[in-house]
């Protein structure tokens, strides 16, 4: 079994392990970020590769040819939970650090959060993400991933967030005997993987710790057909949690599946209202069912105005914050009402 993390004068060696699927355009910059960190122990780096149909093979293959310690495992089925327990498994060293290939990891961000494990017995830990983005559509995903508008309340997506106790951990640096004390990933879950880990994390008695200064620079989808698609899988994936362990999901994971209830009551009444169908007191006691996109459309405007750009940058900002919520609440009924079953986030897999 794994030793801890070592106080002594000799470094904690580290494994980072990667899922990677279709990351071309992204996975040279992930890597590097990683080969170009401070800590002074040893590390290596195990890619857990999908099928991939970009030429990401062919730089997954140079990229191990070139550095002896990046090794790879073949991750046949493209899951996340899969690859990463098949990327754990082949791992040598007592630290886990997980680095997905849309990110970058900061300077330093590995020897601080070596240290913060040690200094707080912690077992799954993470930081800050900071969304980025090529101008145009990208920039607007990665201002609403920032915008205190756009994710719903996540610690680790507020610069200003404090350091404690965590309900989650954003990608996660971990010990990997405490991750095979409790299986690791579940492997029956497509999205949400991290959260419900760290929640078995917290039953069986560990700490999951939050440090704000540990920043990840992390590569949004770029086109709102991808964004779609990610955010009604995360969607499901998220009701598919709230059928296994009901209560313990946080009330904020509500709100987009009730405003868009209430989107489709309002486009269905509304023109009942016009054209009288609907009067009287009746009427008015069902036109309440306007002031949750009413308010929601507020919300849009406000956030919109907010954010610093032209015209042009906050309309989309608009748009951009629409298509999550929204997504991500027909995804979460979706996923609530049949389960999720066999959906899939294919964002990363079609055009």
């Amino acid at each position: 079994m794994p030793s801890r993390p070592s106080s002594g004068d000799s470094p904690t060696p580290v494994s980072y392990v990667m899922p990677v699927l279709n990351e071309a355009g992204y996975l040279e910059a992930a890597v590097a970020s990683i080969v170009a960190q401070d800590h002074p122990g040893e590390f290596e780096i195990v890619l857990a590769v999908g099928p991939s149909t970009d030429g990401t093979a062919d730089i997954v293959a140079r990229l191990a040819n070139d550095d002896p310690r990046i090794r790879l495992v073949e991750n046949a089925g493209m899951d996340i939970p899969i690859g990463l327990n098949l990327a754990i498994a082949a791992s040598r060293y007592p630290i886990i650090v997980r680095v997905d290939a849309h990110t970058e990891l900061a300077p330093g961000y590995t020897s601080r959060a070596v240290a913060t494990l040690t200094r707080t017995d912690a077992a799954s830990l993470g930081g800050v993400m900071i969304a980025t983005g090529r101008p145009g559509l990208q920039a607007a995903v990665a201002r609403a991933y920032n915008s205190r508008y756009g994710l719903g309340g996540g610690a680790y997506h507020g610069e200003q967030a404090a350091e404690g106790p965590a309900e989650s951990a954003y990608m996660g640096v971990m010990k990997a005997d405490a991750l095979r004390e409790i299986g690791g990933f579940d492997e029956t879950l497509r999205r949400g993987e991290d959260w419900e880990l760290n929640y078995r994390l917290r039953q069986a008695g560990h700490i999951v710790w939050l440090d704000p200064q540990l920043r990840v620079s992390y590569w949004p989808r770029d086109t709102l057909r991808k964004l779609h698609r990610q955010f009604f899988a995360t969607g499901v994936w998220r009701g598919e949690l709230v059928r296994r362990l009901g209560a313990s999901n946080p009330l904020r994971f509500f709100a987009p599946p009730i405003l868009l209830i209430s989107v489709v009551l309002s486009a269905v009444l509304l023109p009942l209202h016009l054209t009288g169908v609907l009067s009287g007191i009746l009427g008015w006691i069902l036109a309440l069912a306007y002031l949750g996109p009413l308010a929601y459309l507020g919300l849009l405007v406000v956030a919109a105005i907010t954010t610093p750009g032209s015209l042009a940058d906050r309309l989309r900002l608009m748009v951009v914050l629409a298509t999550m919520h929204l997504s991500w609440g027909a995804g979460f009924l979706v996923g609530v009402l049949r389960g999720a079953r066999d959906v899939v986030d294919r964002s990363r897999t079609e055009s």
